[in-house]
């Protein structure tokens, strides 16, 4: 996966492009088709923001987090990601099956 890291108001310091490279990458584990991945971290007054579009193949995943710690925000980013790939995939697989006759009698 291609990682895209972009900072507005902040320095990204190499342990911080580590930790989201870490963080987001998981996502990969849950489904194989994600092709590319853009995170923006940023400062806001006392908030610090984190979002990351991820591009799958058939659509874009956009999720952001705000929290008091940069870490933090991170954290929750990856989670909500990763609850978002799972239910994306879930969508594709077909649980209906064709096949199944059913009577209703």
């Amino acid at each position: 996966m291609q990682m895209n890291l972009t900072g507005h108001h902040v320095e990204i310091t190499q342990p911080l492009r580590d930790y989201v490279q870490d963080k987001i990458g998981r996502i990969e584990r849950h489904y194989d088709n994600v092709t590319s991945a853009h995170v923006i971290l940023s400062i806001e007054k006392l908030d610090q923001k984190a979002e990351a579009t991820v591009h799958v193949a058939g659509g874009d995943i956009h999720a952001y987090a705000t929290e008091a710690d940069m870490y933090a925000a991170i954290d929750v980013l990856a989670d909500k990601l990763d609850r978002q790939i799972k239910k994306y995939k879930e969508k594709l697989t077909d649980h209906h099956r064709s096949d199944k006759v059913r009577s209703f009698t």
